[in-house]
């Protein structure tokens, strides 16, 4: 917790700093929205398609064709109802100490790397995400190197160290990683200086698959990509017109059932909106942590299912469930799910979606007294959009209640809309901060409907 509050006040301050010069640039609003996601106690003071969508570039691999398409070194690509890419023979051994438990072990590795990718828009944001098996005894790497508009070409950086289960490392972002053009900010790579007019305008994703010495064990991924963007600046975004009534049957979880519930992870419930709101989602699509999965919570907690959540989202470095690739990755842990991290540019692009059946998980940060009916301000929480009402309102399952009775809400849509897309707001001290430009986590089965698949085309998504 500390270690996260702190680097978001920092940023905070050269965020205030820069407004005050009359010099703020996208990427410095862009840097805190990593940090404006935490999911803490909420208090009182505290386009119609990728090719229409200006700002967003989605590519992600994950068919056979895809995997045969790029560099391997050790691995291979295997075919079936969901292809992915494996390792075949290990290209070498390598020796990591786990920054999280000091332990320092071999792993042998092999890797993948992708075709270079020139982004339909040049841009100063990536997240990567992706989905994958890794059973006991393997984890794997997910790195990303980026070439400039200026023709310089940036260091690979790590975008996270994943497993689904922690037995063997400790699922973590790297902080510290920058090369004086651009930074991670826990799963984001940034611009520093947008207003220099530097963007990313390709950039190559590379897998490391490991496994214990002398086992013939295995990851397997079976998707990864990235959603790259160049969100404008702004306090406030145009209004949509509502075309949609809907409302889907999402379970309800509240996050405030666990306060206090395993700390460890992230000071327990209270800061559990992420993982929340994912395994609803999750259990939207049919799926549930198995008996022997939440044999280890606590018999005497309701909802054993979003304590697990909590501990198999948790970013050891971050110190949090926040992490937004992580949720993609564990709900992908499901059978036959599918998960990414993406923008969406207005409610009605989550109209053409909920119209299709699919939810999306959203991030969003507000004070008390911008959205009607919350009851709370926060620096960054998550919820489900499930629906919209007659006259457009959005229907969420809001994880911030008191209890599962509560957590269904209807929330303004022109508020909504306004504190979910803007990038730049003012917090409760008048200062300004930033917000996340549309962020969205979307969940869907292997098996979609035709329309189901014709949504999620819409917006670059296959």
């Amino acid at each position: 917790m500390a270690r996260a509050t702190s680097r978001r006040t920092v940023l905070g301050a050269a965020i205030a700093a820069a407004a005050g010069a009359g010099v703020l640039s996208s990427s410095a609003v862009a840097a805190t929205a990593p940090q404006a996601r935490k999911g803490a106690a909420p208090t009182s003071s505290a386009r119609k398609g990728a090719g229409a969508i200006p700002f967003v570039d989605n590519r992600f691999w994950s068919t056979y064709t895809d995997w045969r398409s790029g560099t391997t070194a050790g691995t291979r690509a295997v075919a079936g109802s969901r292809p992915g890419v494996v390792i075949a023979a290990p290209a070498g051994r390598v020796d990591y100490t786990d920054p999280h438990t000091g332990k320092t072990a071999a792993w042998d590795y092999a890797t993948w790397t992708s075709p270079v990718h020139r982004t339909r828009v040049p841009a100063t944001e990536l997240v990567a995400s992706w989905n994958a098996y890794t059973p006991a005894g393997t984890w794997i790497q997910v790195d990303l190197r980026g070439h400039y508009s200026d023709g310089t070409v940036s260091p690979w950086f790590v975008m996270g160290r994943w497993a689904a289960g922690d037995g063997d490392i400790r699922r973590t972002s790297v902080d510290g990683q920058s090369d004086g053009k651009a930074s991670i900010w826990t799963d984001t790579f940034s611009i520093d200086n947008a207003a220099s007019g530097l963007r990313l305008a390709t950039y190559q994703l590379r897998l490391r698959l490991h496994r214990k010495p002398g086992t013939g064990l295995t990851p397997t991924v079976r998707r990864l990509g990235a959603m790259a963007s160049d969100v404008p600046d702004r306090f406030t975004v145009p209004a949509s017109v509502p075309k949609l009534a809907r409302e889907l049957a999402v379970p309800r979880y509240s996050q405030n059932t666990h306060v206090g519930q395993y700390p460890e992870y992230d000071n327990g419930g209270e800061a559990w909106c992420s993982p929340t709101s994912s395994q609803m989602i999750i259990e939207y699509w049919g799926r549930k942590p198995s008996p022997v999965d939440l044999a280890w919570v606590n018999p005497a907690f309701d909802d054993p299912q979003v304590c697990h959540a909590a501990r198999f989202t948790f970013d050891h470095q971050y110190n949090g469930c926040g992490n937004w690739p992580f949720n993609a990755a564990y709900a992908a842990t499901y059978p036959e799910m599918n998960a990414v991290v993406t923008r969406l540019s207005s409610l009605a692009d989550l109209e053409t979606l909920v119209r299709a059946g699919i939810p999306a998980i959203t991030s969003q940060s507000f004070l008390k007294e911008e959205l009607t009916g919350a009851g709370y301000g926060t620096a960054g929480h998550l919820m489900t959009v499930i629906g919209f009402t007659a006259a457009g309102d959005v229907i969420a399952n809001d994880p911030a209640s008191p209890g599962n009775a509560a957590v269904r809400r209807v929330y303004r849509r022109r508020e909504w809309e306004n504190i979910w897309l803007r990038t730049k707001r003012y917090n409760a001290s008048g200062n300004v901060s930033s917000g996340t430009g549309g962020v969205c986590y979307l969940y869907w089965p292997e098996r979609p409907t035709a329309a189901q698949r014709k949504a999620l085309e819409a917006f670059g998504i296959h």
